[in-house]
């Protein structure tokens, strides 16, 4: 029952705040039920600790320590990003740039984004899955576009249509996934991930990797992986800030673990490694070039999407490799970085509305006039800098332990894609946060508490995870290399 409650939350908020999203109770509203809807996934999580896993509903929903972690991480970034709108949007509201009628189109969209994800992560059908990454598109695509700026119109034309085209990618590997169980067991169950990993062994290996080419490439494009990446940037510097953070912190991580779903049953047929290596490679370019984008970045926003490209590649890096230190360190990585992104455009978006501008060479000295803006930016990027004691240190130290035993010639590559990236990013963001400043006084803004909270969890997880986490890293990672 929990479970139909977890979706049908956001799915209730979705039509309560497209009649009423544009009314002041709103901005409280579209928080209280992402609150909501993160209760019910806290209970669904207790029910998998004392009972496992299980499938219900006909098998169409499968829910496992895998991605109920996910639907955890998501439910409780969905609900903190969406406290942290209720600020930011208000502002945008009085300032006139929202109308009462993309208001009300913000707070519907939100929860059926969130809505979408978590379909995405709890059915065990790979056609619904394809559904729900659709739907993700199409609502994230009207958020995108909120401002009705030429800019924003572009960049939401752009991220739409990049990313159908590499929904139909995915579409196509689903299909042909289907057309290989088709033979093994029928018309019946073929689209169910459980039945599939059952008989992936059975499947055939040439019908496999060819779905396997289109997966990756159709998720890909929704993860950020290099060259299915442009929509990106634009996507995060032209949308409303929360929907940056959402975009960063839950689409990108959903996309993944659709890839790494079908990695499973890849490695399965395949009996080697050609999926881990094939993913690899596009972590290892996407890496590369998303660290040498960087210091050509003006715009803050477009400087962190940058930074979720590089983050991303390195957790598909990290999956692709395989083994249980590899997988583990991606999973903690998937968790740091989708809690200290967030984080970020949290900080950025306060500092773009008070400065009046998104532009890194026209605002300075943060700490001076504005010291939580200050502090809340300057330890945000620290943290996803990888500097210790933050968890995003610990999850890449791992992840390259685990390049020195499995694949050492990786190694210079990814220390010269991490290190040109801290350079970059850290250049940058000490110059808006030290020195006389140039932003007007302002109070600190209660909605950056989500911010220092998703830090302190950071800072957590670099000293010390808790046992019940780490077993549960240990155990998601022995289930996708079994």
């Amino acid at each position: 029952m929990s479970l139909l409650w977890i979706l049908a939350i956001p799915l209730i908020g979705a039509a309560y705040l497209g009649l009423f999203g544009h009314r002041e109770h709103a901005f409280i509203a579209n928080a209280a039920f992402s609150l909501t809807t993160l209760a019910a996934a806290i209970v669904l999580t207790q029910r998998i600790i004392v009972h496992g896993p299980w499938l219900t509903h006909d098998a169409q929903f499968s829910v496992d320590p895998f991605n109920i972690f996910l639907v955890d991480l998501t439910a409780f970034v969905a609900m903190t990003t969406a406290i942290f709108s209720r600020a930011y949007m208000r502002i945008e509201r009085y300032s006139g740039r929202v109308t009462a009628a993309r208001l009300r189109l913000y707070h519907s969209m939100y929860q059926l984004f969130s809505f979408t994800m978590l379909l995405a992560l709890l059915t065990n059908n790979i056609g619904i899955l394809w559904v729900a990454m659709e739907g993700a598109t199409l609502s994230t695509a009207l958020l995108v576009s909120l401002y009705r700026t030429p800019a924003s119109l572009e960049a939401a034309w752009k991220y739409f249509i990049l990313c159908g085209v590499g929904i139909a990618f995915a579409l196509f590997g689903t299909i042909l996934l289907y057309f290989s169980a088709h033979s093994v067991i029928g018309p019946h169950n073929g689209l169910l991930w459980t039945r599939l990993n059952q008989i992936k062994g059975h499947l055939d290996p040439t019908i496999v990797s060819v779905a396997f080419v289109f997966l990756i490439v159709g998720y890909g494009t929704k993860v950020g992986l290099v060259p299915m990446h442009n929509w990106l940037p634009d996507a995060h510097a032209e949308g409303p800030t929360p929907i940056s953070a959402i975009l960063s912190g839950l689409l990108l991580n959903v996309a993944l673990y659709a890839i790494v779903r079908f990695k499973v049953l890849a490695d399965g047929s395949l009996h080697d490694n050609w999926p881990g290596a094939l993913m690899m490679g596009f972590g290892l370019i996407s890496l590369l070039v998303s660290a040498f984008s960087l210091s050509r970045q003006r715009d803050i926003k477009r400087l962190f999407s940058y930074s979720s490209i590089e983050h991303m590649g390195l957790a598909t890096f990290a999956f692709g490799m395989g083994g249980p230190l590899a997988s583990f360190a991606a999973l903690l990585h998937m968790t740091v970085h989708s809690l200290t992104k967030s984080s970020l455009f949290f900080s950025s978006g306060h500092v773009a509305q008070k400065a009046g501008t998104q532009q890194i060479d026209q605002i300075h000295g943060l700490l001076e006039r504005n010291p939580g803006m200050g502090w809340s930016l300057m330890l945000g990027s620290l943290a996803i800098l990888g500097i210790p004691p933050f968890g995003v240190f610990t999850s890449e130290f791992l992840i390259l332990t685990a390049a020195i035993h499995q694949e050492p010639w990786s190694l210079p590559f990814l220390i010269l894609g991490l290190g040109v990236a801290f350079a970059a990013i850290f250049g940058k963001t000490q110059s808006m946060v030290f020195g006389a400043s140039n932003v007007p006084k302002a109070p600190s803004p209660p909605s950056l508490i989500p911010s220092f909270i998703h830090l302190g969890l950071v800072l957590m997880l670099g000293l010390y995870i808790p046992p019940i986490l780490a077993s549960w890293y240990t155990h998601v990672a022995g289930m996708i290399h079994r």
